[in-house]
């Protein structure tokens, strides 16, 4: 956003030629997009919530999650297991003298291991559902970013052809004046070269706000939007309490610290499920059938017990202490980047609403009373053609900068209310695959 953010020198110069009009007077509410099929800000985080893509694949991976930590609990299927012993293969004997047996065998995992797959699952699923409110609440962010990139371009647009018709009557002034004989050819030539850089800087405006739209209409999940206008204003009323909460008290509850935390829960768990990765899972079997020759009915019981000799897990078990050193220091990393950025987009936030009060307040309007004097003095023939160009491109360029600050404020509000985690409330779906 370049261009909206600094306003080039062609534009001032075609500002000076009396455009100061087509700009919102002091107390006036700026310049909204009009029609019933205009955009506004609610509509747009509704339906970035509804149908952005990567915020619906995050509601996918809490799903997922949840199933994980559902089959966590679970034990391992029993087995079937038939089996037919003592076999005679002389001619004359078959199946029907073997030693015929039927039975089932279960794998019983070592005391605790169950439990901490449970927690691991459970730790996963939080983690999951705290990302996902982490890309709602950027997404929100983006959202509203995004649509204050489009109100500002709709406006520069709409200055910007003001501009244009400005340019064309003074070209058109300037030629029949050259054509009376009153003034120079060069007056004309100065005229033409300020409306042909008029129209040059009204087309690259118009293609940011084209950009601005597809942008917008990408985060909300619906591409064919890219060409409706949006409806609202960049406000200048702010929340007082935004500054208020110390990081402190919201940072605890931050989505990006609560998913790293429930990250080093779960490496904490698996790290202590891999201290019993050693101790082997018993399996038992029971089983019943008979003798062939005798037919003589007997019952089996038997045991299976896998011997750690040459596999203990040794690396298994250096790999989860690795991970727990990872996520305690990612914890830390979160939290300093969390304070780094409340630091610096509280000190934006400040300084733009000061300054937005400094436009509204004073600099505007002065800019309004300097220019209603040079016009009058140019009226009564005290003030000369340059004076008033002077004055009047001063007040276009303040009027222009006002709502440039505007927009800063509008984007710092937006950052410091992603850091407070303050969205829309989302209706709670259930991700347990074992609810009716």
């Amino acid at each position: 956003m370049k261009r909206i953010m600094h306003c080039g020198w062609p534009l001032r110069l075609a500002v000076a030629l009396g455009c100061a009009s087509a700009l919102p007077a002091i107390g006036q509410e700026p310049i909204s997009a009009s029609g019933t099929n205009a955009l506004t800000l609610d509509a747009a985080i509704q339906l970035a919530l509804e149908h952005n893509p990567e915020l619906r694949a995050s509601g996918g991976r809490v799903t997922a999650a949840a199933g994980r930590a559902y089959q966590a609990k679970q034990w391992s299927n029993p087995e079937l297991e038939l089996t037919a012993d003592d076999w005679p293969v002389s001619k004359g004997r078959g199946f029907a003298d073997a030693k015929q047996t039927i039975g089932v065998a279960q794998t019983l995992p070592f005391p605790g291991k169950k439990s901490l797959d449970s927690k691991i699952g459970g730790a996963g699923l939080r983690r999951s559902e705290a990302e996902l409110a982490l890309r709602r609440v950027e997404l929100v962010r983006d959202v509203k970013a995004a649509f204050a990139a489009a109100l500002a371009s709709e406006r520069l647009v709409e200055v910007s052809g003001e501009l244009v018709k400005v340019a064309e009557s003074s070209s058109a002034t300037a030629r029949k004046r050259v054509e009376a004989g009153a003034t120079a050819y060069q007056e004309q030539l100065r005229a033409e070269i300020q409306l042909e850089q008029a129209r040059t800087e009204l087309t690259g405006f118009e293609r940011e706000l084209a950009a601005a739209r597809q942008s917008l209409a990408t985060l909300v999940g619906q591409p064919e939007l890219k060409e409706t206008a949006v409806s609202g204003a960049l406000l200048d009323l702010v929340n007082p309490g935004l500054l208020e909460p110390m990081p402190q008290t919201w940072l605890t509850n931050h989505p990006s610290t609560m998913a790293a935390r429930a990250n080093l829960e779960q490496a904490g768990w698996e790290e202590r499920r891999a201290r019993l990765e050693p101790y082997p899972d018993l399996k038992v079997g029971l089983a019943g059938g008979r003798i062939g020759e005798t037919g003589q009915s007997i019952v089996q019981l038997g045991f299976s017990l896998p011997l750690p000799i040459i596999d203990r897990t040794k690396g298994r078990k250096q790999e989860a202490r690795a991970n727990v050193t990872v996520a305690e220091a990612e914890l830390a990393a979160v939290e300093q980047r969390l304070l780094g950025q409340w630091g610096k987009a509280s000190q934006r936030y400040r300084t733009a609403l000061a300054q937005v009060g400094n436009y509204r307040d004073r600099i505007l309007p002065k800019a309004d009373q300097a220019l209603r004097l040079v016009q009058t003095g140019f009226e009564q023939g005290k003030f000369g053609f340059i004076d008033l160009l002077d004055t009047q491109r001063t007040t276009a360029e303040a009027r222009l900068a006002y709502q440039q600050k505007l927009l800063e404020l509008n984007i710092a509000q937006a950052e410091l209310e992603a850091l407070l985690a303050l969205t829309p409330n989302q209706p709670k779906s259930t991700t347990n695959p074992t609810a009716k």
